[in-house]
């Protein structure tokens, strides 16, 4: 029977190791300065001896908390097992009433502090490691009753969230300034996203790799497929069939022969009245995958790089889950840290 693990920061009444450096000087020799009772919250200890030490190099004094205590009143494990609650998918008030259970009294916007800090410490963590692989999607939750894009970087090596972003995907200029921090940052080789133009301007303006996901691409190819079938004069179904088998097989030389069926269709039937003809939009669509056969297929050249966007479409599926039930945000910074937190399922 498959089981979870929840490690949770241990939590001690004192601690009898002296300090190795002071906090301003980092000097090392000190002399303890007495010592003083807290109370703290916590689901098993309720007091802990706090000793206070003078550094012999700058004569100032500080504290020395013992494992899992610091300034705050609640234990760091408390603060953890709150948040924990909420990720479950527990309510504010429904944590606030499973901790009593336990014999702690809080309340349940302190919950709510508690959340938006792991999601602060989750994402200093994340952002100290290497992606080679990024996913990039958006996601659209509610924030005071409207709607606000939002974008999840996910790292597709290991599937785990690495940041959020209050960006507008359809925005080249705004994607730029948030991608390109973030890819130097973490040492991005290839972006792995959906089809959508601005991707392209980026990643050729930042000289990035990138790989779109052929979910998307089959999704949007066949649905245009389906509804221009039934449009298109007769003896030209057999250019939708060369474009559906280039798309399965991804051979190398399918960008060059998608480009040689653009050739084919004459320039004079594209369009009638000033608008384009189903055999236009053939033309056109038959253009766009040969022009972006490349993206389509790095995968094939670089190793490591997965053919869809399935890792990121995971961890919004998460957020989207949770989004539900907490029915918007109240501030975007929660929304953050929501999204930040849900996304990461129990992974902190």
């Amino acid at each position: 029977m498959p089981c979870v693990l929840i490690k949770l920061p241990e939590v001690k009444r004192k601690n009898e190791a002296r300090p190795t450096k002071c906090p301003y000087c980092r000097g090392n020799t000190f002399q303890r300065w007495g010592k003083v009772r807290k109370r703290v919250l916590d689901n098993r200890i309720r007091t802990v001896w706090i000793y206070r030490y003078l550094c012999c190099s700058c004569k100032r004094t500080f504290r020395h908390y013992p494992e899992g205590v610091d300034r705050a009143d609640q234990t760091k494990r408390l603060r953890k097992l709150s948040a924990i609650f909420w990720e479950l998918g527990l309510s504010l008030r429904k944590c606030q009433k499973a901790l009593s259970v336990i014999g702690v009294s809080l309340s349940h916007m302190s919950v709510w502090r508690n959340v938006q800090e792991q999601a602060e410490l989750l994402a200093k963590r994340k952002r100290k490691k290497r992606v080679r692989v990024l996913g990039v999607d958006g996601v659209y939750p509610l924030v005071k009753g409207k709607k606000r894009c939002v974008l999840v970087a996910v790292d597709l090596g290991d599937g785990e969230v690495v940041t959020v972003g209050k960006v507008e995907e359809n925005d080249p200029e705004a994607l730029r300034r948030w991608l390109e921090p973030l890819v130097k940052e973490l040492g991005v080789e290839v972006l792995v996203s959906d089809d959508l133009s601005s991707y392209r301007v980026v990643t050729e303006e930042i000289g990035l790799e990138h790989q779109v996901c052929q979910f998307h691409v089959r999704r949007w190819v066949n649905q245009d497929i389906r509804e221009l079938r039934e449009k298109i004069p007769e003896g030209w179904e057999r250019v939708l069939e060369e474009v559906k088998e280039c798309l399965e097989e991804l051979r190398d030389e399918g960008g060059r022969r998608l480009y040689e069926l653009w050739k084919q269709i004459p320039e004079g039937v594209v369009k009638r009245g000033g608008k384009l003809t189903p055999l236009g939009k053939v033309r056109r669509m038959v253009l766009r995958l040969s022009e972006n056969w490349g993206r389509y297929t790095t995968y094939k050249r670089i190793g490591g790089v997965p053919w869809t966007n399935n890792g990121t479409e995971r961890v919004i599926g998460m957020m989207q889950m949770r989004n539900r039930t907490v029915r918007g945000y109240k501030s975007e910074g929660g929304m953050v840290s929501a999204l930040m937190l849900s996304g990461s399922g129990l992974n902190w």
